[in-house]
């Protein structure tokens, strides 16, 4: 057993849709969320500085205890988590490999889009990962900055989402695709745009569960799962506080949390 709690870090808010799926998945552990609400986006920024941002935010993490760290960003997944892995005496876990194996699951045309950021969609990260599972899918990635900024505005619903959707997916339903990873954990926050603009015969993957399951095979198979019997607590934390993240923080965990602000340069 281990009743240490499980971080989870992400640029901002959209790392709140794997930490939703922690705790479902995992009823009775603990999480300590990280949102790097002073520096989002991540996913336009080099791979030098996601390195050392992601870096600082384990660091962080580390200080509260975790027996494990999930990097809730696909950015960060796709240029750090080599790094992380190697640099940290702790289990560190990405989103890009569950998600490019669920993709492989469920596609049967072979023929699968990523949205992802700048960052992810540089990196190949995606293409990768399917390519090492079934090297017979056809892979096409395109870059979506702009989505980032909409779902931490809380826009999921605005006209100009749909709009920018429509630009950003065009490409990918032409090519055919059946399958779309949400290469992004702030894109299931506007899921129900992406969904209206694909297609419901496109299938749109949320790493976010399959990377809660990973955590939990894992946990199980290292007898570290929490056995104390008391209810868990959560916390949360930014290095910005903004009404934004409480509310998007709300809705997405179905209860409200309060937030604390981090001077996440010091670590």
């Amino acid at each position: 057993m281990d009743n240490r709690p499980i971080g989870i870090f992400d640029s901002g808010v959209g790392g709140l849709t794997v930490a939703s799926q922690v705790i479902k998945q995992l009823e009775n552990e603990e999480i300590v969320y990280f949102g790097d609400t002073a520096r989002v986006p991540y996913g336009n920024k080099s791979k030098e500085i996601i390195t050392k941002f992601s870096c600082q935010d384990v660091r962080f993490l580390l200080s509260k205890n975790v027996k494990a760290v999930i990097i809730a960003c696909n950015t960060a997944s796709a240029n750090s988590l080599d790094d992380l892995i190697n640099k940290f005496d702790v289990p560190v876990f990405g989103v890009v490999v569950p998600g490019a194996k669920e993709a492989v699951r469920v596609t049967q045309n072979q023929k699968v889009g990523i949205i992802a950021t700048i960052g992810t969609v540089r990196s190949d990260a995606y293409k990768k990962a399917i390519n090492i599972v079934n090297a017979n899918v056809q892979v096409y990635s395109k870059a979506c900055p702009l989505f980032v900024p909409l779902a931490e505005e809380g826009w999921a619903n605005e006209e100009i989402t749909r709009l920018t959707a429509e630009k950003y997916l065009k490409e990918l339903i032409e090519k055919g695709v059946d399958t779309v990873v949400m290469g992004c954990t702030h894109y299931p926050l506007l899921r129900q745009c992406l969904q209206s603009v694909v297609g419901n015969e496109v299938r749109l993957v949320d790493p976010a569960y399959e990377t809660a399951m990973a955590i939990k095979e894992y946990l199980v198979k290292n007898n570290m799962l929490r056995v104390a019997e008391t209810k868990p607590q959560h916390s949360f934390f930014v290095s910005d506080t903004t009404d934004m993240f409480e509310k998007i923080c709300s809705k997405a965990l179905e209860k409200r949390y309060s937030t604390e602000e981090i001077d996440i340069e010091s670590y």
